[in-house]
């Protein structure tokens, strides 16, 4: 905060380095999921950076946090799309292979259905992300809404394949002989981070109610 009585139009955003005197590293913490990812707490005491690493202008740190969410959200919404499309084809698979009453499951019709809604919920997503990916490529300005759509269609695909995926292959899918459990626990960080699922629709309800608006 530049000016603490100016409010989030007090924010400054700027680039600290590592190496700075007063910026260390906490712990390196222990999570569920996407464990190749390295996550720590950033440390500041005292911590002085140059003017010079100023991001925009000074009190345009809240425009430059939320227009880089805007650009973002569209890559964990891929994310969401790839793991969804990772744990269906594991699914596949095994439903091709794992034999019981002497059949394939994937010959059931409680199997097909579930196979078929991924395979439907999953090119559902892929469009939704192919279009905004386009908008966002076309250089439109406004891309608030359909970013934040994006991100949060695609990961809840993404947690429902998964789980629907690790259930079609019973307790197969539960050991981690298979990768589909580790796909699980990766797809739910997916829904929290870059702002949580919940916030995403706040954020799109905001936006229509302001369409809405300039309709009257």
């Amino acid at each position: 905060m530049t000016d603490k009585n100016k409010g989030a139009r007090g924010a400054s955003a700027f680039i600290v380095e590592k190496g700075m005197q007063g910026f260390t590293f906490g712990k390196k913490e222990k999570k569920m999921g996407i464990r190749a990812s390295v996550t720590c707490e950033l440390v500041f005491d005292n911590c002085r950076v140059p003017k010079e690493n100023i991001l925009g202008k000074e009190g345009m740190g809240f425009i430059v946090a939320m227009k880089t969410l805007d650009q973002s959200r569209i890559g964990v919404g891929a994310q969401g799309l790839g793991v969804a499309q990772g744990a269906f084809e594991e699914a596949v698979k095994f439903a091709k292979t794992r034999i019981q009453f002497e059949k394939p499951i994937i010959s059931f019709q409680a199997i097909q259905h579930m196979i078929a809604d991924m395979a439907i919920e999953i090119e559902a997503a892929r469009a939704l992300i192919y279009s905004v990916a386009r908008f966002i490529d076309s250089g439109a300005k406004d891309i608030t809404k359909p970013s934040a759509m994006a991100k949060t269609f695609a990961t809840d695909i993404g947690m429902k394949v998964t789980t629907n995926a690790l259930q079609v292959m019973g307790g197969s899918g539960y050991m981690r002989d298979y990768p589909v459990e580790k796909m699980m626990r990766d797809a739910k960080i997916l829904q929290i981070y870059e702002g949580t699922n919940q916030i995403q629709r706040n954020v799109i309800c905001q936006n229509l109610i302001k369409e809405f608006s300039r309709m009257k």
